[in-house]
């Protein structure tokens, strides 16, 4: 039975009212400076640490709960003779649910506010984590809370039985582990000015699969990072392809303010159109190619409607899953139809992992920073004689956020806000024209073009003109650039740089 709670926290949302509920079931609260000030200015009758350990707060609150009188009290064993007889001895009371959360260093480390570095030290927490580390260990008998949203289940279970289960205690003192170990990860990574990073990895959910039928695979969710997504229909468990293609496929729709739609298969988009109508920005990509499009995976960055769901069943398009930020209710309804059709809702609006990309390689994990370098028409350096039109200009920088998203060597034919050939993850770029080139057929005719790299030789802007493009767009910065330029000009072809380079492997 829970008789005795220590409350400690930085963030007091909640905290007031699940102090009011514990109280109500007699269980006695002692707690530390603001958090005793804010539960006792509510009418919650309170006790000050300082007053169980007879000792005063000192060094700046750096020490306040570090007492053998309260870290006894949390970590004695209870039901072990000679413990309970120790702590008789020596006075130490029985401390049945620690709740605390730690002082905000995470939320500073990222904050966009410069923070010098003694301020920086001050939000180190040590009693905190002390405290939240010796009522996990302890979790046969003591629970521990370092999240507000576990507040609620707590509370049920205190009002229901007087205590909580083993069950829930374990959850609780395992998400502990968890947030101590992210919470010193940050402040390893901060002392050490980036040199070493943690990740850490929670909420394991299998997969069908991995890359092959023979491979295991599971998703790992990072910790802190919100996901934001959930799956509405999954008869047919995701595989760990299905989850890189999801990854890809919402990224790409992210980068248009305009409602647009893409389809993707292996990692690569097959087609992408903007439309005010979404449906038709669906019908418009899948258009594109449809050969490619079989075991297609679409995503939209509006919500879906209706007609885009009719769409796919009139077609009969093999689809593996649709992902949006949302579904009309006819929508939902519609998809009923197509049981094996994964179907993910987006529940932010661009969800993605904060800042850092991660991959596992030669036994080490890489890690870069998101490429959330956005092109405008202020950016682009015109290097022809003839300037490229404003409808060009409009369909090159459609195209340039297309092959951000295609595999390296990347090549992206486009017209009218649609890609209408798409070359990519070739070793040559002048293969991935002609691979684009042949995806577009008699549309690249006055279509743009997109280079996620540099030409390393004129040969792709010779190939280009063959297929009829007016202008491109490239970073720029090889060494046979004025080659290059020289060639565009020649051939009466717009072209303009970016000075990035858009590269994805």
């Amino acid at each position: 039975m829970i008789k005795r709670a220590l409350i400690s926290v930085s963030d007091k949302e909640g905290i007031v009212e699940f102090a009011e509920k514990l109280s109500k079931k007699g269980i006695e609260i002692v707690s530390t400076g603001g958090t005793a000030k804010i539960i006792s200015d509510a009418g919650v009758p309170v006790i000050n640490v300082e007053d169980v350990t007879k000792f005063p707060e000192c060094f700046s609150g750096r020490v306040k709960t570090m007492h053998p009188l309260i870290m006894g009290g949390v970590l004695f064993r209870r039901g072990d003779k000679e413990h309970e007889k120790q702590a008789e001895e020596l006075g130490i009371g029985t401390i049945d649910l620690v709740v605390v959360n730690l002082y905000k260093f995470q939320e500073a480390k990222e904050s966009k506010e410069s923070k010098d570095s003694k301020e920086m030290v001050e939000l180190i927490d040590i009693g905190g984590p002390t405290l939240l580390r010796s009522a996990a260990k302890n979790f046969d008998s003591v629970t521990v809370v370092c999240d507000s949203a576990d507040y609620a289940q707590v509370i049920e279970q205190i009002e229901k039985d007087g205590d909580t289960s083993l069950d829930l205690r374990k959850e609780l003192a395992t998400k502990v582990f968890l947030r101590t170990a992210a919470y010193d990860s940050a402040i390893t990574e901060w002392m050490s000015e980036g040199k070493n990073k943690g990740l850490m990895m929670t909420s394991k959910r299998d997969l069908r699969y991995g890359e092959n039928p023979h491979q295991e695979g599971a998703f790992y969710e990072i910790y802190k990072s919100n996901p934001g997504w959930e799956v509405l229909q999954e008869e047919k468990q995701m595989s760990y392809l299905n989850i890189l293609d999801a990854d890809g496929a919402w990224n790409l729709v992210s980068e248009f303010e305009s409602p647009t739609a893409a389809c993707i298969k292996h990692a690569n988009p097959s087609g992408v159109a903007s439309h005010a109508d979404i449906a038709e920005a669906f019908q418009r990509s899948y258009d594109t190619d449809r050969l490619s499009a079989f075991g297609v995976i679409i995503a939209l960055n509006r919500e879906c409607a209706k007609e885009v769901v009719e769409k796919i069943i009139e077609q009969k398009i093999f689809a593996e899953i649709l992902i949006a930020p949302g579904y009309s209710e006819d929508a939902i309804e519609l998809l009923k139809k197509k049981p094996k059709l994964r179907v993910i809702k987006m529940k932010n609006e661009k969800c993605k992992m904060k800042n850092n990309g991660f991959r596992s390689m030669l036994g080490g994990i890489l890690v870069q920073d998101e490429d959330a370098r956005v092109i405008e028409e202020s950016d682009l350096t015109c290097v022809t004689d003839k300037k490229p039109t404003d409808d060009q200009i409009r369909d090159l920088l459609f195209a340039w956020k297309v092959v951000k998203h295609a595999k390296s060597n990347a090549i992206v034919f486009a017209k009218d806000q649609v890609s209408v050939g798409i070359g990519c993850g070739q070793t040559s770029r002048v293969d991935s024209t002609i691979i684009a080139a042949r995806r577009a057929g008699d549309r690249s005719q006055n279509a743009v073009m997109a280079s996620d790299a540099f030409f390393p030789f004129p040969d792709c802007v010779e190939e280009a003109a063959k297929q009829g493009i007016s202008a491109i767009i490239q970073p720029g910065g090889s060494i046979r650039d004025e080659e290059v330029f020289a060639k565009a000009n020649e051939l009466g072809i717009s072209m303009v740089t970016t000075g990035v380079r858009a590269f994805r492997h």
